[in-house]
């Protein structure tokens, strides 16, 4: 690799460099790159849906930061965290108000502040796109991971619902689509760069071949760009037929959609009423199947909340799940709230059977912070009251859930545990034939979250090779194939009924065999990056210090 290639790839600032030019790298303009970068990002995620968008982000963190200080890299990080995030997350404040939403927005950002920082301090480095991709990956296993559990939304990788991207997560799951997405926009940063200084070098007075180094330089950079989604798109050539029907025994499996009263925080004030709906909506499947006009399930899945009057101790409720699954004839996942252990509830998916009433139960094992549970509640209602809109908090359940209903070994995962890595890769080890998201979005009300969890859902079918059915008491539901294509959708807040033939798969795809293990490597290597930056510095500031000491 010829000096100037190692040149373009590495941060140019001189020490020497005078102040006027310093100062001009800081004009506003990389504030605005940055702010552009974030609505990059956004306009990639679902309800915009252009995932090739996604690039941009990491392009313009990357020149926006380059060069720049820490502190200043911080700032710019903060800056395209807030464009990106505000927007996504709207949905959170539709019926608790702004506040709930503008905190946890703002607090998200703060990671893309660590990320602006890091990044900054490592565009000085050789090779430093490729640092770049590594630490929005390390970026991104922190955010998923604390505090309070985590809350991985709106990582890179989860926008690639289409595109050579893709396939990648069937090789390294969701942090390897998010290190192409950010090698690929750092890359073609790169290749900016190149040509930027090709056209400076063209006046007379450059000095001999120095122009034609950067364009070969530039050159390098944009083969580069094309060589990482060309490597995603031939990654998908080996994979086996994904059809919702190929892999294995196949099941014949129904989603009800039954929906609520009405949208927002009081959909279960009529809880009967959303009990009601679903019990109605299989009962006219049965009858359905009767006339001849649906296949007879095997088995039928109902969203979380579609009970929210514990069957176990109501009895009515109860009769009503009975009633249904025997005119049915095929045990109903439940999606039920049951009371206790203890003071607590439990968010709960029970198998009832037509013939034994409630058999094998799933107990949600990440219930969502200041929405399923109040940690430090008196703290917490110092900024808003609307934390005491969760009366008692749901316990965790500890076991992987993984139950089998007539044949089929249906991997269950509830709500916003669809974008947790380990929940999911837990589940589909456990012998998963197919994955089920049983989810309530209903106090979303018409939002773009219903579609950033069904993208979610998609890219964990590539991942696995799992047929995904998503079931949603307002919507959206879905049967989505393992290549991640949507094969059945309902829209929001209207009844569906789904029944498709679905095997039971067995096979492992690359990502379940290595686990978590590409995001540590890649975790490693961005980590790795900013010590070898950071190390000598912090060391020679506590050398001075102790020199000055003595």
């Amino acid at each position: 690799m010829s000096a100037a290639t190692t040149d373009t790839l590495a941060a140019p600032p001189e020490p020497g460099e005078p102040i006027a030019a310093r100062s001009r790298r800081r004009l506003p303009w990389r504030t605005a790159l940055a702010a552009a970068g974030g609505l990059a990002l956004l306009l990639a995620f679902p309800g915009y849906s252009l995932p090739s968008l996604a690039v941009l982000g990491p392009l313009a963190l990357a020149l926006a930061v380059r060069g720049e200080r820490a502190r200043s890299g911080a700032w710019l990080g903060f800056v395209l965290g807030l464009a990106f995030l505000v927007p996504l997350l709207s949905w959170t404040g539709v019926y608790v108000g702004a506040f709930p939403w503008l905190a946890l927005a703002v607090w998200q950002a703060t990671y893309f502040a660590l990320l602006g920082a890091a990044t900054a301090a490592t565009s000085r480095l050789p090779f430093w796109p490729l640092w770049t991709a590594a630490l929005w990956v390390a970026d991104e296993a922190l955010r998923g991971r604390w505090f309070l559990g985590g809350f991985p939304w709106g990582r890179l990788g989860l926008s690639q619902t289409d595109g050579p991207f893709l396939s990648l997560a069937a090789y390294g799951g969701v942090p390897l689509v998010s290190f192409a997405v950010a090698l690929t926009g750092a890359l073609l940063a790169a290749a900016l760069i190149a040509l930027g200084r090709a056209w400076r070098a063209s006046g007379a007075d450059a000095p001999a071949g120095e122009r034609s180094a950067a364009l070969r330089a530039g050159a390098v950079a944009v083969v580069a760009v094309l060589a990482v989604p060309l490597v995603g798109a031939l990654a998908w050539l080996p994979l086996p037929g994904r059809s919702l029907a190929e892999g294995g025994p196949t099941r014949v499996v129904a989603v009800i959609q039954g929906n609520v009263p009405r949208a927002g925080l009081d959909f279960n004030a009529q809880r009967r009423a959303v009990l009601d709906n679903h019990v109605q909506q299989t009962l006219e499947l049965a009858a359905a199947v009767e006339r001849g006009e649906e296949q007879q399930p095997d088995l039928v899945i109902w969203p979380e909340n579609s009970s929210d009057i514990d069957p176990y101790t109501n009895d009515d409720a109860g009769r009503a799940i009975d009633r249904a699954a025997q005119a049915i004839d095929a045990p109903i996942l439940v999606g039920a709230v049951v009371d206790g252990p203890g003071r607590y509830l439990s968010n709960t998916g029970i198998v009832w059977d037509p013939e034994t009433g409630p058999g094998q139960t799933y107990v949600k094992r990440h219930p969502v912070p200041l929405a399923e549970y109040v940690p430090a509640r008196s703290f917490f209602r110092f900024f808003t009251d609307k934390v005491d809109l969760v009366r008692r908090d749901f316990r965790a359940g500890d076991e992987v859930g993984v139950l089998h209903m007539a044949g089929a070994r249906i991997g269950d995962v509830i709500c916003f545990e669809v974008v947790y890595d380990g929940l999911v890769h837990d589940t589909v080890e456990a012998g998963a034939g197919m994955l089920v998201v049983q989810t309530n979005n209903a106090t979303f009300g018409f939002t773009d979250e219903s579609e950033q969890q069904l993208a979610a859902s998609r890219l964990r079918a590539v991942e696995y090779g799992r047929t995904v059915v998503v079931a949603a008491t307002s919507g959206i539901s879905a049967v989505i194939a393992p290549d991640g294509s949507v094969v059945r959708r309902s829209q929001l807040f209207t009844p569906a009924t789904f029944v498709e033939d679905i095997a039971q798969r067995d096979d492992t795809t690359v990502a379940e065999r290595v686990g978590a293990g590409p995001e540590w490597v890649l975790t490693a290597l961005g980590v790795g990056a900013l010590v070898s930056v950071a190390g000598p510095g912090l060391l020679a500031r506590r050398r001075a210090r102790r020199a000055r000491a003595a």
